[in-house]
């Protein structure tokens, strides 16, 4: 078990390393998907299955297809890559020294310190219970949720819209097909 816990760790980080590196937008929030899967499977290791399959439905499957949907919608993916700015790469060396440097001063500390935690108590994280907390006690933070990220899709319609008078989607559609050849 522990082989299959390091093996999707190294998974983990090394599709959040490929999103972030990843120029293009699609691959980079494929690799995200990736991600959220790898860490699902982890969720489900550590004995965590509702919060496994809520990662898999609201990241996995709504999220990332809402950023795929924007992405495409947009044209992000068409976009030409711009130059970082050269103070980025003067700046970014320091801070992973210190990021590094900081790591290893808490690995350090802790020194084999580390205990094992108490079980919860039975029932805990049940989707019964997950759900009475969530629909009774936090009932109106979840539907202002949904009502932003209903927003955020009527948005991005809105904005990938043409802005053009007068021409209609099936003109748009030809001229793009005809560039393209």
């Amino acid at each position: 078990m522990l082989i299959v816990f390091i093996v999707l760790a190294f998974v983990a980080v090394g599709t959040a390393v490929s999103m972030l590196v990843t120029r293009n937008a699609i691959y980079s929030a494929l690799f995200l998907v990736l991600n959220f899967g790898t860490v699902a499977i982890l969720y489900l290791i550590l004995g965590a299955p509702f919060i496994a399959l809520s990662q898999i439905t609201v990241y996995a499957g709504s999220v990332v297809v809402l950023f795929l949907f924007v992405i495409m919608l947009l044209g992000a993916e068409k976009l030409p890559g711009g130059e970082p700015l050269r103070w980025q790469r003067f700046l970014a060396f320091p801070l992973v020294i210190l990021l590094v440097a900081d790591f290893a001063v808490n690995i350090n500390r802790l020194g084999g310190t580390l205990a094992l935690i108490d079980l919860p108590p039975r029932g805990y994280g049940e989707p019964v219970e997950i759900g009475k907390v969530l629909f009774t006690q936090y009932a109106l933070p979840f539907e202002i949720t949904a009502i932003i990220l209903l927003v955020a899709v009527v948005g991005a319609i809105v904005l990938a819209r043409p802005q053009q008078a007068g021409v209609s989607r099936r003109d748009l559609y030809k001229r793009d097909t005809q560039e393209r050849k």
